[in-house]
């Protein structure tokens, strides 16, 4: 056992002991030929660490790896071919992690063969689906102010991953609604191009399945939003928001109680429209979750640091629904999330974090000054040129290092000094 396992291990046992709750850990990953990244083999301490580097050196590469053994795909939806680095035949991600269970996972993805194959503890898992949120972990983000900026998209994607991570009926029905989407698209397509309605049938035998996936990827989304609006305003109103925040899913559907016999009537309704422009304009897919504060939209009318806040929110969010589904506090991935936020929302933020029980914290900053003092105490990497190896700036002291040199003063020697009595 490493000492790095060694003192993960002694923290669960801790926290078993004082009652706290678990959190999950990642104890090591090794990655190969991910974007820049040719060769990392990292150890983790069970608090997290910080990596510094500049600009283009790896370091959202290397938390967009970590994430990958979550979502199995790219969170910036590249795809996999363009997350392979440059003249290499694929890439490799493997990691030991408590979730808080023990497991061994490992991604590879083949090139050439245009393949994914996914393991658990030494099991090939056959279904992607199967192998989905299997390190359950959070990303903030400067980006993630397209959450509440961007289009309907990023919000429905936003839903889409909490739900499908956390609610296996739900993955399961979004995967059928969107296959059937798709035959349908196509069918629409194909109508249009032949100006003919005659294959107005081979269009409407898709509508059924999508009316019944839909009804149950309608009816998930408005629980979640309806069960976490009060939580959304309140965590904005602590972040330091003031007025009156709501969450709200919008779909014309959300509130019928036969949802799935209006829904299939408004996909027969719109048929023709759909055979115009050949394409399917009625469903979960044309939904949004607007976010307001004060009932003004923030998306049209919030300032850039309320759209940031409320962002972070809906992370945080993210974040409490993935704890009271794995039964442990996720992973934390900072990608200098700080950034844009004055130094009173970026407290209030850090203090929030730290009364739920902070997580194993990964923070990627581009300067040793980016470290928010919360984050301080954190072992300290530093990343170049996609190369990952310790680094320990002038004056930093590791927290092991200063409790030896607590006791010591409180003896009345220093460390030094002891060491040279032990050799003598």
């Amino acid at each position: 056992m490493t000492i790095i396992e060694a003192a993960a291990a002694a923290s669960a046992a801790q926290a078993s002991a004082d009652g706290t709750e678990p959190r999950v850990r990642l104890n090591n990953i090794a990655i190969r030929d991910f974007r820049n990244l040719e060769r990392v083999d990292l150890e983790l301490p069970p608090d997290g660490a910080v990596i510094v580097g500049d600009n283009g050196q790896g370091k959202t590469n290397f938390l967009e790896a970590i994430y990958y053994l979550q979502i199995l795909r790219s969170i910036r939806d590249a795809r996999d071919p363009d997350l392979t680095r440059f003249d290499a035949t694929g890439f490799h991600i493997s990691a030991q992690a408590h979730t808080p269970e023990p497991h061994e996972f490992s991604i590879g993805f083949d090139r050439n063969a245009k393949r994914k194959k996914v393991m658990r503890d030494g099991t090939e898992i056959r279904r992607l689906s199967d192998a989905l949120g299997a390190l359950p972990s959070v990303m903030f983000s400067p980006r993630d102010l397209e959450l509440v900026s961007g289009a309907p998209a990023e919000r429905r994607r936003y839903l889409d991953v909490v739900l499908a991570l956390t609610d296996r009926k739900y993955l399961s029905a979004l995967q059928s609604y969107r296959a059937n989407l798709a035959r349908r698209n196509a069918a629409l397509r194909n109508a249009t191009r032949r100006a003919s309605s005659a294959n107005e049938q081979q269009i409407a035998v898709w509508e059924p399945a999508l009316a019944e996936h839909g009804s149950l990827l309608i009816e998930a989304r408005a629980r979640w939003v309806r069960d976490h609006s009060a939580s959304f305003s309140d965590r904005l109103q602590r972040i330091g928001e003031k007025g009156s925040a709501q969450m709200r899913y919008v779909s014309p559907f959300a509130d019928s109680e036969a949802r799935y016999d209006v829904l299939l009537a408004a996909y027969e309704e719109k048929r023709a429209l759909d055979l115009r422009r050949g394409l399917t304009h009625v469903g979960p897919h044309r939904d949004d979750l607007e976010l307001t504060l004060d009932d003004r939209d923030l998306r049209l009318f919030g300032s850039a640091g309320q759209q940031r806040s409320a962002a972070i929110a809906l992370r945080l969010l993210e974040a409490a629904t993935l704890n009271v589904h794995s039964g442990a506090e996720p992973l934390l991935l900072l990608d200098d999330p700080f950034a844009e936020l004055d130094i009173h929302r970026a407290g209030r933020i850090l203090v929030m974090l730290e009364e739920r029980g902070l997580g194993q914290t990964i923070l990627v900053v581009p300067r040793e000054a980016d470290i928010p003092p919360g984050l301080m105490r954190l072992d300290r990497l530093e990343i170049s040129g996609g190369s990952i190896r310790v680094w320990l700036p002038k004056g930093f002291t590791r927290p092991d290092e200063q409790a030896s040199i607590a006791n010591a003063e409180a003896r009345g020697t220093s460390p030094a000094s002891s060491e040279q009595d032990e050799a003598r």
